[in-house]
């Protein structure tokens, strides 16, 4: 329900719309509380147009309105698999996050919880993000941080990153259609071993592995190493409710980067992959070429 000192706020942003700033690049955003007036309770609106970048606000004061959407225009099917995760940085304070939708505010991140570095996210149809500046007697050393990121709910292996599903991540295996698809659009895609699996937090397990294939990387999360430079070495966010054993068979290794981290998506053992892939491209409906051997 919208509070009485939201009313406020929210009148202000229909009288400023017409004022509304864009970012320089339409990616990211920095700005400050400075300029505005302190005996007023600005409102300023900021449109964020890719798929990833950051905000900074350099001692807040009033609010901003943030709204994030694709550079494209998706369709409606699209829209509603689309979700907005956002991660404060350790530093970031002086502002509280929350999720506005039809004057409803919702709390995402309180200022004391930002320091955690905790990754939230919602859903694009539910509305947009409204930062409010905290009262202080002292803004000079507050800034509030955060990178964004566009993230689909839908595809291949995307049902176990935790934030978009808390407490509801289960570790079903990817079927045929999807770890076909998961080696040609997945941010990374190879074979190789899990060699350690490392306590972790409440909703993911890292683990280091060496991968003897490695068909595609958007990030470079894994750098080229071991014996005489060959494979590749790095570590994966692994659920929680999922398990997995060091050494012993060779996986398909498939999944996503966030925030600079990869995490697990769809995993068969390697064996099975090749089988599958090899049934595909002698029936022709194999999503994209790769070299298995």
């Amino acid at each position: 329900m919208l509070r009485p000192w939201a009313a406020h706020w929210f009148t202000a942003v229909l009288l400023c719309r017409a004022v509304a700033q864009y970012s320089s690049d339409q990616c990211s955003w920095r700005g400050s509380g400075l300029s505005h007036e302190s005996h007023r309770r600005d409102v300023e609106q900021v449109y964020l147009r890719c798929s990833q970048g950051s905000l900074e606000w350099l001692y807040p004061t009033g609010a901003i309105f943030v709204n994030l959407r694709p550079n494209t225009e998706p369709s409606s099917g699209h829209v509603a698999a689309l979700h907005v995760c956002i991660k404060p940085h350790a530093h970031s304070q002086g502002a509280h996050v929350y999720l506005e939708h039809n004057g409803d505010l919702r709390m995402l991140l309180a200022e004391k919880d930002q320091a955690q570095g905790t990754v939230r996210c919602f859903s694009l149809a539910e509305g947009a993000l409204f930062v409010e500046a905290v009262p202080q007697a002292d803004i000079s050393r507050r800034i509030t941080a955060f990178q964004y990121e566009l993230v689909s709910s839908q595809g291949p292996g995307a049902h176990l990153y935790p934030y978009l599903h808390p407490g509801l991540v289960t570790c079903k295996p990817c079927s045929d259609d999807e770890v076909l698809m998961a080696v040609c659009t997945s941010d990374f895609a190879g074979s190789g071993v899990f060699q350690s699996v490392a306590s972790g937090a409440n909703d993911r397990s890292p683990a280091a592995v060496t991968l003897t294939r490695l068909f595609r990387q958007k990030s470079r999360v894994f750098a080229r190493g071991g014996a005489r430079g060959r494979g590749w070495g790095g570590r994966i966010n692994v659920p929680a409710p999922c398990s997995v054993q060091p050494g012993g068979d060779e996986y398909l290794l498939t999944g996503a980067v966030h925030f600079g981290n990869a995490w697990l998506g769809c995993a068969p053992r390697y064996k099975d992959f090749q089988k599958l892939y090899t049934r595909a491209q002698t029936a022709g409906t194999n999503p994209c070429e790769i070299d298995t051997d």
